[in-house]
């Protein structure tokens, strides 16, 4: 959405540097951070994204051999019970690190 409207606001400067610091937490810009807020939006913040990050392309390199293979014709039947806990793991991973509150 294009912004075309300007809003300018005064406030101390411990709660700039607050809010400035909340903003940065989300990998947001203040004007973003202020508009989420101001709209009721919910923030999240998950770190540690980089681990399941290499966990995802690991599965998915493991997804991809499985395809290969199947499509040779080398093998006929898969038990992908392994890729389903794995993919359990990782949501359980970003479940446990997501604001309730």
């Amino acid at each position: 959405m294009r912004k075309e409207k300007m809003f300018a606001m005064r406030m101390s400067q411990p709660d700039y540097d607050r809010i400035q610091h909340k903003a940065g937490q989300a990998g947001m810009s203040m004007t973003g951070f202020l508009t989420a807020s101001a709209l009721d939006k919910n923030i999240v913040v998950v770190d540690g994204l980089d681990k399941v990050v290499t966990e995802l392309k690991a599965i998915g390199k493991n997804l991809n051999q499985l395809t290969t293979l199947c499509n040779m014709g080398r093998i006929t039947c898969l038990d992908l019970s392994e890729v389903k806990s794995s993919f359990g793991a990782v949501f359980d991973y970003l479940y446990d690190r997501m604001d309730r509150g």
